[in-house]
């Protein structure tokens, strides 16, 4: 479904980025894989899998990469903006420090790759952006008012970023993912983990693959006409 695409896939080393990465690769893709720390990706790599170690909110990081894609491939089909951080708190407890640190991650970081992929994309006349949200960015969640705040910043930045790169044949979409079985959510205990579950219509949690599965829809050409949504996969979650 991905074959002679390039993709660039944030957050790569762990969880929904990891298995994202791996699904492209299976389907075709020459997917650049990125993390922060050196060595985090070598179990991934592969002759069509080529890491890229860079913080996001580092701009000379994002430049560089961007170059060295453009020398080795010359053009980018796919981005996929999954590198997020989650912290949580309530309302009078939440540092100044925190909300920063993830608006900077979740939010600013993803703006300025949308800016870069997508000089590759229109002097293309093609592309896909997708950017992973969350379902609390949708409806919102107790404790979680920096992060939901964010990832509804992400999903007002697809909407938008699509209205306006339509024009050049770019696709821009958004997944919302529902309570994914990731390491993100290891701390939370037996008991209140059986709540959640009790809350999703599918009575499970999801899996990496499933909000991979999507992201393989929106980045090949099955959605040629599909821009500025956003999908849950969420399983029927209730928040």
């Amino acid at each position: 479904m991905l074959d002679n695409k390039v993709a660039l896939v944030t957050g790569a080393s762990r969880g929904i980025g990891k298995a994202i990465v791996e699904v492209f690769a299976k389907n075709g893709a020459i997917v650049y894989a990125n993390a922060r720390k050196e060595g985090d990706l070598d179990d991934i790599i592969s002759e069509n899998i080529i890491p890229l170690y860079f913080d996001v909110t580092d701009n000379s990081g994002i430049k560089n990469a961007f170059s060295q894609i453009k020398k080795e491939q010359g053009r980018l089909d796919i981005l996929v903006n999954n590198a997020g951080i989650m912290k949580d708190a309530l309302i009078g407890m939440i540092s100044g420090e925190v909300m920063r640190e993830i608006f900077e991650t979740n939010v600013f970081a993803v703006a300025e790759l949308i800016q870069f992929a997508s000089k590759f994309m229109i002097r293309q006349k093609s592309g896909s952006i997708i950017n992973i949200s969350s379902l609390v960015g949708v409806n919102g969640n107790k404790g979680q008012l920096v992060y939901s705040a964010s990832k509804g910043a992400v999903i007002s930045m697809t909407k938008t970023a699509a209205k306006e790169l339509a024009q050049y044949n770019i696709r821009v979409n958004s997944i919302a993912p529902g309570i994914i079985d990731t390491d993100l959510h290891s701390f939370v205990g037996k008991e209140h983990m059986a709540e959640r579950i009790a809350g999703i219509g599918m009575k499970r949690l999801g899996t990496p693959c499933d909000v991979a599965n999507s992201c393989l829809f929106l980045a090949s050409d099955l959605s040629e006409y599909v821009t500025g949504q956003v999908i849950g996969v969420d399983g029927s979650a209730l928040i």
